[in-house]
């Protein structure tokens, strides 16, 4: 059989049932698993067989379901976290150890932000935070011998920049490092960053993927394309043997799967963050209708886009499917079906009416979530990145007027009488 369309592995993949097992895929709510043998035991501790023993580690609900977004993103292996933040830390921390340094886009989530540039810092990993719009030699001025990592988001949130993720690819491999990808907003129905140079890709799958507002969570998942070998010394945790596995190196005992593995037996063993079984079978309920939702908010957002890039109301808008949009060249490059359904704009009046304008919307709800079937928005400045300065507000593209509107799959007919109202009032 060819290559599986995504449409289908929305559906199919990561489950197989064999004869008389459950169509669907069960929750496997159970902590742990039995054996008949101590040895049997044994072997798993030593990672010498496979199988399932704590769901701390591994549980086949939560396996089915990375498999599923793994073979959707087009990577070799997966690893479900508990968020989305949790995802962002293991993928850094899987390659970072005190005393290393990594790069990232300025143009991220504030709690990204704060995770990288406060948080880590107290673990002893220091992140420089780039522009990602400055030329290649600019941000290569970032890099230091101890730097591990780059690390960007494919649609910043909440400022929708849109990352050239060839370029940073690019600037990685230079100095030997991996590119980190968050493809939230996008979600591997619209891009593939792995296919544009990406080595791993995070996700929160708490926005999109659920698509419903249920179920907290995350995924990392690993293209298995970057050869940690060839930078041995920059990879030591990965290259060299792991005491705590009688001497076992990733790389040699695991090959392709050596970043998942080690995230997976040594990361999760100690941290924990684990997604529940229950929240990952809601997130595969989400999982196979993404690939219908995500049209549907693309379509509903550049008609609110367009709407609000007509009204003398508003100040500015940002949709990267307008054509007068910054970044529409390179989201017709990367995200050619459609980006994703956020909208970012600001009112003429600026903050004050900004919020006016929010607590007089009638069917979007103001909640700290976005992306889902509902439509919702937020003002950042007050919400989400408030924990900011106002010189990392200004560095992170955040606006004090910015409003970001996440457009759900209601009528798009309904969400513009909505804001229409809300305008006039």
């Amino acid at each position: 059989m060819n290559q599986l369309k995504p449409e289908t592995l929305c559906v199919q993949a990561g489950w197989s049932p064999k004869k008389g097992e459950p169509r669907v895929l069960p929750i496997y709510q159970s902590t742990t698993f039995k054996y008949e043998t101590s040895e049997q035991m044994a072997r798993l501790f030593d990672l010498e067989d496979s199988g399932y023993f704590y769901t701390r580690l591994q549980n086949p609900t939560n396996d089915a379901v990375a498999s599923k977004i793994a073979a959707l993103e087009g990577g070799v292996g997966a690893m479900l976290t508990s968020s989305g933040q949790a995802a962002n830390f293991y993928a850094i921390f899987n390659i970072c150890q005190a005393g290393d340094h990594f790069v990232s886009s300025s143009c991220i989530y504030g709690g990204t932000y704060n995770l990288f540039g406060v948080t880590m810092k107290k673990l002893g990993i220091e992140c420089t935070f780039v522009n990602p719009n400055a030329s290649e030699e600019e941000i290569a001025k970032a890099f230091r011998p101890n730097t591990k990592a780059l690390f960007g988001e494919t649609i910043s949130n909440p400022t929708l920049e849109v990352l050239d993720i060839e370029k940073f690819a690019r600037i990685a491999h230079q100095h030997g490092v991996p590119l980190i990808v968050d493809n939230t907003f996008p979600t591997p129905i619209n891009c593939r960053p792995f296919q544009w140079g990406a080595d791993i890709v995070v996700h929160s799958t708490t926005k999109y993927m659920d698509g419903h507002a249920t179920s907290v969570g995350g995924a990392v998942v690993d293209s298995g394309n970057f050869d940690w070998e060839a930078h041995a010394d920059k990879f030591p945790g990965l290259c060299t043997p792991d005491e705590s596995y009688h001497g076992l190196t990733y790389t040699k005992s695991f090959g392709r799967m050596a970043y998942m593995t080690k995230a997976t037996v040594q990361l999760m063993r100690d941290l924990g963050s684990i997604q529940s079984p229950e929240n990952a079978f809601l997130l595969n309920l989400g999982l196979e209708t993404l690939h219908l939702r995500m049209p549907q908010h693309c379509r509903n957002a550049q008609a609110v886009a367009e709407y609000l890039s007509k009204n003398d109301k508003v100040a500015w808008v940002n949709y990267s499917g307008l054509p007068q949009d910054k970044y529409y060249d390179l989201a017709q490059k990367y995200m050619p079906n459609g980006s994703c359904g956020v909208v970012t704009f600001g009112l003429k009046g600026g903050r004050d009416v900004a919020i006016q304008f929010m607590d007089s919307l009638r069917l979007a709800a103001i909640v700290t979530h976005v992306a889902d079937a509902r439509t919702c928005v937020l003002h950042p400045a007050s919400h989400t990145h408030r924990q900011l300065s106002d010189e990392q507000l200004l560095a992170a593209g955040v606006r004090p007027d910015l409003i970001r509107f996440s457009v759900g799959i209601e009528n798009a007919d309904d969400i513009i009488a909505d804001i229409e109202q809300a305008l006039q009032r």
